[in-house]
């Protein structure tokens, strides 16, 4: 077992990033953004001064946090698929070189206009996923789903298709304990109910490769908004079931990764929380520390020797 985080929620730049890293006694950074690019994105130059800066300080990247076939890409788009093939073609080599094996990816946005999972658009996720991990297969990259704003997301039902329609050893599953929280329960007919991470939980738990901790408390539903205003919190205070998901995890013998995703002094894809919020640079960097010291306590209280 091993602990790592996105590293970016303590600051954007790789010093800051690594020096938290350092700073918690961890040896993994789940990278996701390097200033305002990422893995996919830098230059040869940039890359350079990365794998340097890494080797020096004794840190590896266990996931390359990527945007393939995000919350934000249609899976109708072929802009968007090839942007996604593109991302994951760019970043191969230099995982291959910093030694990464995982890289996050999803299974396209839920659409507005239309039915988010008819046998057709389903025939056409499933087709463009297996592209994107028959690339991972060839270059021995596995192709980590995480069950976030996307199709699979929507419900353990949808994710549990997306693994019969998936079949490959390289195809494997993210779990993140806070996406449930506010995430609609997309089965029978609506309204639809908010999800319960443990039932998502214990209806995939035995595809599960790799976990995202994230807890939060749904608060209140905007008008014509996709998702609940959440209260992002430290693990164990929301809605996430964290404690009883890693106690079970742990129970049943789990060994793999635990990637701190805190969300409390800013949210990734949202656009307010690039980086311009009133909050210092300072505030995230304690924040991301004292998230991974109370993971850090959590795990010991859930029997983690």
């Amino acid at each position: 077992m091993y602990l790592t985080g996105f590293a970016d929620e303590a600051g954007k730049d790789i010093d800051t990033q690594i020096k938290a890293t350092l700073e918690l006694g961890w040896k993994n950074i789940e990278l996701r953004a390097i200033g305002e690019k990422n893995l996919a994105t830098i230059s040869d130059a940039e890359f350079e001064t990365l794998y340097g800066k890494l080797e020096d300080a004794g840190i590896s990247i266990n996931c390359f946090g990527s945007g393939i076939a995000n919350w934000n890409k249609s899976p109708r788009s072929e802009e968007d698929f090839d942007a996604s093939v593109k991302e994951l073609k760019d970043s191969i080599p230099r995982m291959q070189r910093l030694g990464t094996k995982l890289v996050r990816g999803m299974s396209f946005k839920i659409l507005d206009d239309e039915r988010f999972d008819s046998p057709e658009l389903e025939k056409i996720i499933f087709k463009k996923v297996n592209i994107l991990t028959k690339m991972c297969e060839d270059a021995g990259i596995i192709y980590g789903h995480e069950n976030c704003m996307n199709y699979a997301g929507q419900s353990y039902v949808h994710t549990l298709r997306l693994l019969e329609n998936v079949r490959s050893d390289s195809f494997k599953l993210i779990y993140d304990t806070g996406n449930p929280v506010f995430t609609f329960r997309r089965i029978g007919t609506e309204p639809y109910a908010l999800q319960n991470a443990f039932e998502f939980y214990k209806n995939v738990r035995e595809y599960i490769y790799y976990v995202h901790i994230k807890d939060g408390i749904a608060t209140e539903m905007k008008e014509n908004y996709k998702r609940p205003e959440t209260r992002f919190t430290f693990p164990g205070e929301g809605s996430g079931f964290v404690k009883q998901i890693v106690t079970d995890l742990l129970k049943n013998g789990y060994d793999g990764g635990f990637s701190i995703e805190p969300h409390v002094a800013t949210v990734f894809h949202d656009d307010d929380d690039q980086g311009n919020s009133e909050l210092s640079a300072r505030r995230k960097y304690e924040t991301y520390i004292k998230y991974g010291r109370d993971f850090e306590q959590l795990l010991k209280n859930c029997g983690c020797k």
